[in-house]
């Protein structure tokens, strides 16, 4: 056959809903202006904290660099949802000004609090004002004060929230508010705490990646110990007990394709290629930038391992 007729591997799927229809569908219509099909979207989701998580932060995510949201909320002051995803909005739009190198004020940061506060009040039970507080806390200087307090109030209503955690990991690393030492910690603690079939499980693997990063952009790939970040014997420790605790037990959860492209990544820097099969054969062609693009072209990547352990 030809070169040229010869099919390729391939390409990677990069889709930001995680395969939720609805949410992408709602996320174009925040995209477009229209915020009525994000308001029937959440409400369609209630006391389903994992997937609302989900669909609040990607919902939010479309909306801060639009009007769609702030619109809702004056039209229904009332509505707790749209208090919630208003809110974790703000937080998105001040973590965008820090991105553009306009560091938002304590005023502006004072705001945002105000607005996850009031969602808070109108949406008692839901837990997501807290972890959009908790991301909040990230841009502080020194931290947020109330950042323990605030913990306490998420756990109160998830003990085991994914999204929580993972934005307690960040505020505990060292780019932000802690160390290395104390994001494993925690990542440790949190994972030997939740039931078994929780994506808490691969925490510590989410930890190494953050830190791995963070040390490639402050002191350079060649700097002292990252050769064998990936796979020392605590890391595979960590790998293995995801593979026991979350994958044999594993339930469906909304970022769950996040979660497996951890596990997978961490299965292949540590050489345990023969286990990485099964994580790709339940991930598919869904892929993830992060953490492929810690270790040099995500697609590339991905698509090299994939391909790889298929028949493993």
């Amino acid at each position: 056959m030809s070169a040229w007729l010869r099919r390729g591997p391939a390409a990677p799927d990069y889709d930001p809903a995680f395969g939720d229809t609805e949410l992408a569908e709602g996320r174009e219509d925040v995209l477009l202006g229209r915020w009525e099909g994000a308001r029937d979207l959440l409400a369609r989701t209630p006391g389903d904290w994992d997937r609302r998580a989900h669909r609040i932060r990607l919902l939010a995510d479309a909306a801060a660099g639009r009007r769609t949201v702030d619109l809702w909320q004056a039209s229904e002051p009332g509505n707790p949802d749209a208090a919630v995803l208003r809110a974790e909005t703000e937080v998105m739009r001040m973590f965008a000004a820090a991105r553009s190198g306009r560091a938002p004020d304590a005023g502006r940061l004072g705001r945002a609090a105000r607005f996850c506060h009031r969602a808070a009040e109108l949406a008692p039970a839901d837990p997501h004002p807290w972890v959009s507080l908790l991301a909040l806390g990230r841009l502080h200087p020194d931290g947020h004060s109330a950042m323990s307090a605030w913990w306490r109030e998420l756990l109160a209503r998830d003990p085991y929230h994914r999204e929580g955690h993972h934005q307690a990991l960040r505020h505990l690393s060292a780019r932000w508010h802690g160390s290395y030492g104390a994001a494993l910690n925690f990542a440790w603690d949190a994972a030997g705490c939740a039931p078994q079939g929780s994506p808490l499980a691969i925490l510590a693997q989410v930890a190494r990646a953050e830190h791995y990063r963070h040390r490639v952009r402050t002191e350079g790939r060649a700097a002292l110990g990252l050769a064998h970040h990936w796979s020392d014997e605590r890391a595979r420790g960590d790998l293995l007990h995801a593979l026991d605790a979350w994958i044999v037990h594993r339930r469906p959860h909304a970022q769950d394709v996040a979660d497996l492209n951890h596990l997978a990544h961490g299965l292949v820097k540590a050489g345990m290629t023969d286990r990485a099969g099964e994580v790709f054969r339940l991930l598919g062609n869904r892929a993830t930038e992060v953490p492929w693009d810690c270790s040099g072209d995500p697609e590339r990547l991905f698509t090299r391992w994939r391909d790889a352990t298929a028949s493993g």
